[in-house]
Formats: C-alpha cells, structure tokens, sequence
C-alpha cells in the first residue's frame, strides 16, 4: 500500500509523516528528488535526492519519474519510478509527502494500491502564518507558495480522506486509525 499525504506547505503533513515513520519503522519512506539547493538541515538521500536541472530533465525524457513538477523558484520535485517500483515489487508499504498533483498523479498510475490522505490547516491565516514562521522561504518562494494555497485547497475532494490538523496529536492519531484500516503488523 502506497500512504500518501499531501497539503499546502506549511499544513504539518511532513511533521505528521515524520511521526508515522516512527510507528510502522517497517515503511519505506518515498524521498523525492529535487532540483533546487539543498537546505542547511538538510541530507541527500535522506530528505530529498539533490539533482541538478540538467540531470533532472534528462531523467524526465528518459521517463523515469511516477511525477515530476516545476515549481517554486523554477526548481524541479518528482518521485523517481524505480524506487515506488522496488517498494511494491518487495511488498513494502510506502510513505509520501508530496504536493497535491504529485498525490493525484501516484492514484492515477498506481490506483487501488494508493490512498490519499489529505491535511487540513485549520485556516488559511494559520497556514500562513506558519509558513512565515518557519523562516525557510525567500520572500520570493513564500509568495508563490501562499498563492498556491488556493489551488491545492481545491483539490481536498479528490483525496481519499482528509486529516484536520488544528492539534498535531490528535491528527498523527487520525493518520494512524485510516493506516490501521489498511494495515496491521501481522501483514509483513
């Protein structure tokens, strides 16, 4: 099973992710690939694959992306094919955190094998506001990612199920109760 969570940035869906990694250590975690600069408090490998713009688009021609974009700052994010391929080949479950096309994209090539969960922010001013607070964003990228919260709010009824996330706890909680209806220990 492919668990894919999915919001606006800044809606704690990464943080939420983080948390679900610890209960099931026995998902593999999807690391996207990227084109733009790796943060300071952040590993390649780990957080995301840093590719650099002419090898991502070659990748890209060579059709080995499950989803790709470009997006924020003109940079590049997508989901390497192989490694979704090896997961499911194996009989793992796997773990996304991506944006909401990239979501759409995994249930259109992967279907029934996919679920989409959804986090809600409890506002748009709350959303904002943590976005400004995290202080990773050039004012540049934070206003393409607050105008992009229109959109991707948009798409919350083509998701399988949504997680509000007014309180962390209670929302890692509703994540593992919608796992849990797809999953148990006893299934690995």
């Amino acid at each position: 099973m492919l668990f894919v969570f999915s919001a606006p940035s800044g809606s704690g869906k990464t943080t939420i992710v983080k948390e679900i990694l610890k209960q099931y250590p026995e998902f593999r975690f999807s690391i996207s690939a990227t084109s733009r600069q790796k943060r300071d408090i952040e590993t390649d490998r780990k957080d995301y694959f840093f590719i650099n713009k002419d090898e991502f688009e070659k990748k890209i021609e060579n059709g080995e992306f499950v989803e790709y974009e470009l997006i924020y700052d003109n940079n590049y994010y997508g989901t390497l094919k192989s490694q979704v391929d090896e997961c499911i080949k194996d009989g793992h479950c796997m773990v996304f955190d991506m944006d909401v096309k990239g979501a759409l994209s995994i249930k259109r090539i992967y279907g029934e094998k996919s679920l989409l969960i959804f986090v809600k922010p409890p506002s748009r001013e709350v959303l904002i506001e943590r976005l400004k607070n995290r202080k990773t964003e050039t004012e540049e990228t934070l206003k393409k990612r607050i105008a992009r919260i229109d959109f991707e709010m948009a798409k919350i009824s083509e998701f399988d199920y949504v997680v509000n996330n007014d309180n962390l706890q209670t929302a890692v909680e509703e994540a593992k109760k919608i796992i849990n209806k797809y999953y148990t220990k006893e299934q690995k």
